[in-house]
């Protein structure tokens, strides 16, 4: 049974529990809170004043409540508190997790947006481009625990960022598949142009400078050494990144095992079976000819350009290809997963990250949702 998710309002809005009333801050008689029933995201409303300060506020003064939620559902969405912009989401997100993070190795583009320098726009990429749901930089040595997403500008269209547990996803998978992969490892292999580079490769999303933020190779050395990315420096100023994972990795607080890769990300055969699942639930010419031109490139390059040297792809660790069929039993899961909340202005989703995926579907019309990390 297909357990694919799409609400206007996520959780039993008609079964909400009352949230302990905040603290005493700004009002002697601060407003409680709503809570839908447990199910990703839960959802979290003011049931008085929606208020950004008293929020933080009980936030902060909750953060064990806060853990506890995330570690049970996987995901909060507040929503209905009044954040109007950038300054109010790192408000929200430091109540929660003071040392936000800004270093960001992920391939998706990225721009800072506040002047803390620590809300970005989630991501710089064409409205037409889905973003498959993943775990943030799972290929990292230390992934971030937390993600903070808000919405400050309402898509016009469709342009969700649904939300999947992994952990369903691990049980849902073929053990048979989870066994192979587990023996065999997984492989990942980034290419990236040098700052000099003006050809135009429609895969490769970032130039390695614009990835590590520096010029300086020892810099990039020494991050790699410690992330466990192997570089390999190519003619022309160009730098591969070789990264060999597990497929899974066990949750780090109550120890469930979650499928925890980017191989449904970054091999070559992703996109075009990404895009399939996107026609599928939204079936119109534009996804039609998007899918198309997505397999007709990966097919493309396929037959032209080596796998050492595609701008993203995922072997098996001995170098062996991953069949495509296998790719695409992982997405199927997934998608059987996942859970796609339309976007309000002003929500805010908290992520537990070593749980809990997110992604982005192709939008039309304005659209601005930012994320924090910690």
């Amino acid at each position: 049974m297909n357990k694919l998710l799409f609400t206007d309002t996520p959780g039993n809005a008609g079964g909400c529990a009352q949230f302990p009333a905040l603290v005493p801050s700004m009002s002697a008689n601060p407003p409680p809170f709503s809570l839908s029933s447990a199910r990703l995201p839960l959802l979290v409303q003011p049931a008085g004043i929606a208020d950004v300060a008293g929020l933080s506020a009980w936030l902060e003064a909750h953060r064990d409540w806060v853990t506890e939620q995330l570690h049970e559902v996987g995901a909060l969405l507040f929503r209905g508190f009044g954040v109007r912009g950038v300054d109010d989401v790192e408000v929200v997100a430091r109540a929660i997790e003071p040392g936000l993070q800004n270093e960001y190795l992920g391939s998706s583009p990225r721009v800072a947006l506040s002047k803390s320098g620590y809300v970005f726009s989630a991501s710089e990429l064409p409205d037409f481009y889905p973003l498959p749901a993943h775990n943030e930089m799972s290929f990292t040595a230390q992934p971030p625990s937390r993600l903070f997403f808000a919405c400050t500008i309402a898509p016009g269209k469709f342009g969700e960022t649904p939300l999947v547990d992994f952990r369903a996803v691990y049980r849902d998978l073929d053990p048979a598949l989870r066994e192979r992969w587990a023996k065999k490892g997984l492989r990942i292999i980034r290419n990236y142009s040098g700052p000099g580079e003006t050809k135009k490769d429609f895969f490769e999303l970032k130039k390695w400078t614009e990835m590590f933020n520096t010029r300086d190779r020892a810099v990039v050395e020494a991050t790699c050494a410690r992330e466990g990315f192997q570089p390999v420096w190519k003619d022309n100023d160009r730098l591969a990144l070789i990264s060999h994972h597990q497929p899974v990795r066990p949750h780090p607080v109550t120890g469930e095992p979650v499928w925890f890769n980017h191989i449904h990300n970054f091999h070559l055969d992703a996109g075009h079976l990404e895009y399939f699942q996107v026609l599928k639930l939204r079936p119109s010419l534009r996804h039609l000819r998007y899918w198309a031109l997505a397999r007709a490139l990966s097919a493309w390059k396929r037959r032209t350009v080596a796998a050492e040297d595609q701008a993203m792809h995922a072997t098996f660790a001995d170098g062996s290809e991953i069949p495509s069929a296998e790719v695409d039993a992982v997405i199927r899961a997934i998608w059987k997963n996942l859970v796609i909340t339309p976007w309000q202005q002003g929500d805010v989703v908290v992520i537990d990250n070593a749980s809990t995926g997110h992604g982005r579907l192709p939008y039309e019309g304005p659209r601005e949702v930012v994320v924090s990390w910690a």
